[in-house]
């Protein structure tokens, strides 16, 4: 929303984005659900597809602000790409707190 550059905004902010979906989730799930990164990608690939048919649109709110750029406007698939990097880096991050346990 602040940021209008060609790198950051969209790309690390798609990775960031599933990792803080990620957080919070982790806030109300046992550490004991591995597959969790898995999921976060799920949902964050359909809102993606959601996009590719004008949710926001359908919803009628497409002229607010906050909720185009909260459910966001249009498809892309490099942003499915994005969220498979932050899912991948979860991934490892799991991976890594199962072997410790």
């Amino acid at each position: 929303m602040f940021i209008h550059d060609n790198f950051i905004r969209p790309y690390v902010g798609d990775v960031l984005v599933v990792i803080v979906l990620y957080c919070l989730v982790r806030i109300f799930i046992p550490k004991k659900f591995h597959i969790l990164p898995l999921i976060v990608f799920v949902v964050a690939c359909m809102v993606e597809i959601l996009q590719l048919f004008r949710l926001t649109e359908v919803l009628g709110v497409s002229d607010n602000r906050f909720l185009s750029i909260l459910i966001g406007s249009t498809f892309d698939i490099k942003d499915i790409v994005c969220y498979a990097v932050g899912c991948l880096i979860l991934g490892v991050y799991e991976f890594v707190q199962y072997k410790k346990n």
